[in-house]
């Protein structure tokens, strides 16, 4: 017990002088951010205790629904055209297509044909009319993957934005709970997450600019929004959608002839191949390029663009074209977001809940010392010395793992402090009672390290596997909880064991006591 390995004794004491190295810009202001170098952070503190914006989204199941029939449509139609299946009248309706078929006698065909069509139920109504809709199963499961697939969109929408450490979770069935520790004014972010970001590709009409003139239109194109600054005039554009966002790699702000600002887009293998082949069938026609139902530019092709770059100019201010550039990157959201709550929560409360937990915690320090003072004397100064560093490793992990501290946070904190002796009030007492037994001092000592060593990890696994359960199904404030306490509970077991161990060891070999002053 007595001969700890040299490697052992230098590991606990690196342990510890890293712990007080990484806590160091916690405890040092540092205004001109020259102390410290930029891998060095402090506390991730959360919404509740820095302020900041909180929003809460609703997911439009019912559009989402919509768009999703729309594209059950086009699949109708393909299949019913490539089987040769004559039919009329083809439509939605609610949530449903509809279409009526010109020869009774091919029911039993396209029923066939139709029920490839994965998800969708196949009812033959009355007059030849034929109703395709979704399943109540496949109904809900849609509905489930339109909200999870929305959380992953804005999740990374607003890791673009360069948020730290949002708390981004659901609540209920349709909605979605955003909180923005140090956000302001979250106006331009809601903006950005309101968009759905679908990027299409589509054909301008030859004589578009003829035929908005006088106010007509032609069949298969329909007349759209123009945002593109350079041309703000409403356009003819086909409704035959080319190529979308779908196969965009990545999006980025470039700077071109006047050091203007642009969109530089990358497509994937499948998509620069297709966009080769556009460029090529309607060489020298103009292409729009369409987000969220807007042209945001519409140039001509004059020559074939090959290898998947192509790059999007207009009178954008960087801004713009940084916005553009997230939406495209993030992808398009399965449905629209409506903005239900918006709220700034204000830094005063965080300000008074800090105090408040810095008290707490400092309290709890002095009272636990205090009485592991007066219960084992030297010994219980040594565990004090333990729950010290047990402090100072825990917020150190917290400041390089950049995990964001709560409220629920700090009581986890404050809470390991008084677990973390628990160890060491285990080992004392397995010491007293050796040394009642008539073991010599080195002995007890090393009963007590020893034998203690089993009753410890079965106290502190039961309540780590609670603290994993937490983090596992809790969300928010939960897991900011589940996480201080055990990693408290796990820098306690390794503090009370290894680093309280060296000290009663060394201290041991310098004093040399008859008597263990406990």
């Amino acid at each position: 017990m007595t001969n700890i390995p040299k490697w052992k004794a230098y590991f606990i004491l690196f342990v510890c002088f890293a712990g007080i190295f990484f806590t160091l810009p916690n405890l040092i202001e540092d205004k001109a951010g020259n102390i410290f170098p930029s891998w060095m952070q402090k506390v991730n503190l959360g919404l509740d205790l820095q302020g900041g914006s909180q929003i809460l989204l609703k997911v439009d199941m019912d559009e989402g629904i919509k768009d999703s029939i729309h594209v059950a449509l086009d699949s109708v139609r393909a299949s019913l055209r490539s089987a040769k299946i004559g039919y009329v009248n083809l439509a939605t309706k609610g949530t449903a297509v509809t279409f009526k078929l010109r020869e009774p006698n091919q029911q039993s065909a396209a029923l066939e044909v139709l029920r490839k069509i994965p998800d969708m139920v196949v009812d033959v109504e009355p007059d030849n009319i034929i109703k395709l809709s979704y399943s109540e199963e496949s109904l809900k499961k849609r509905k489930e993957s339109m909200l999870h697939q929305s959380i992953e969109i804005v999740r990374r929408r607003i890791d673009e934005f360069g948020t730290t450490e949002p708390n981004i979770q659901q609540q209920g069935i349709d909605r979605i709970l955003i909180q923005l520790p140090g956000i302001k004014d979250p106006t331009r972010l809601t903006e950005l997450l309101g968009k759905t970001a679908k990027l299409t590709f589509r054909i301008v009409h030859e004589h578009s600019d003829e035929l908005v003139a006088e106010h007509k239109t032609a069949p298969g194109y329909i007349l759209m929004e123009n945002a593109d600054q350079l041309d703000g005039r409403p356009l003819l554009v086909s409704k035959e959608i080319l190529l979308t966002g779908e196969n965009l790699v990545d999006a980025q702000v470039g700077f071109g002839d006047f050091n203007k600002p642009k969109v530089d887009m990358s497509f994937d293998s499948f998509g620069s191949s297709k966009f080769a082949d556009i460029t090529r069938q309607y060489l020298h026609r103009r292409l729009a390029i369409v987000l969220d139902n807007k042209i945001i530019s519409a140039p001509y092709m004059g020559v074939i663009i090959a290898g998947g770059k192509v790059e999007i100019t207009g009178r954008y201010t960087t801004q713009q074209a940084t916005d553009t550039a997230i939406l495209m990157r993030a992808g398009a959201l399965p449905a629209p977001l409506v903005v239900i709550e918006e709220r700034t929560v204000g830094p005063d409360l965080g300000a008074d809940s800090i105090s408040a937990g810095k008290f707490a915690t400092v309290l709890a320090v002095i009272i636990v010392g205090v009485f592991m003072i007066l219960a084992y004397s030297m010994f219980g100064i040594v565990a004090n010395i333990a729950v010290i560093f047990n402090i100072i490793l825990l917020i150190a992990f917290i400041s390089v793992t950049q995990s964001t501290l709560t409220l629920p946070g700090i009581a986890g904190i404050a809470l390991t402090i008084g677990m973390a002796v628990d160890a060491n009030v285990l080992i004392y007492e397995r010491i007293k009672e050796e040394i009642r037994n008539g073991a010599n001092n080195l002995a007890a000592i090393n009963s007590g390290y020893t034998m203690a060593m089993a009753t410890i990890i079965d106290s502190n696994l039961t309540t780590l596997i609670g603290g994993a359960l937490l983090f596992m199904f809790g969300s928010g404030p939960v897991k900011g909880f589940a996480v201080t306490l055990s990693m408290g509970i796990l820098i306690s077991m390794f503090t009370a064991i290894t680093l309280t161990r060296l000290i009663v060891v060394y201290w041991f070999k310098w004093k040399k006591p008859k008597t263990l002053p406990i």
